[in-house]
């Protein structure tokens, strides 16, 4: 049983973090890096996902050139998981394939299409917004 903390951006306003468990969880299990899936894994109902990246219980993170779901020792000189300290500088690490595994902790997101509700009003956060500006006046 896979259970995911996904963390969905909203290019036009912030990030998300959702807990993601049971049988939602499981139809993320096999995706990659670069598919779509809908945005009702989260609760999210007329929003389109895109999948960005992750990372696993060590902090692994996942790599979108690497195939498969396991952890791999490459030889990497720039991209993502390494920043190196001058240029030309390469170095052999422990990165994650782009598929998502049960053993995944984090997955990130993207909002690709929106839905008619804003994210604001599915989680309920923009009534306590509004009720608190009128409560000051």
């Amino acid at each position: 049983m896979a259970d995911f903390k996904v963390v969905v951006s909203d290019p036009k306003t912030k990030a998300y973090q959702f807990d993601v468990t049971g049988a939602e969880a499981n139809r993320l299990v096999g995706k990659s890096i670069g598919q779509t899936v809908d945005g009702e894994i989260v609760g999210l109902q007329g929003y389109t996902l895109k999948i960005t990246g992750g990372s696993d219980k060590s902090g692994m993170v996942m790599r979108p050139d690497m195939p498969g779901p396991k952890r791999q020792k490459v030889l990497v000189a720039t991209g993502v998981g390494y920043s190196p300290v001058s240029n030309g500088v390469r170095r052999r690490k422990m990165m994650r394939g782009r598929e998502i595994a049960p053993d995944i902790v984090q997955v990130n997101a993207v909002v690709v299409e929106y839905g008619d509700k804003s994210i604001e009003k599915i989680l309920g956060g923009e009534e306590e917004v509004a009720e608190e500006a009128t409560a000051e006046e």
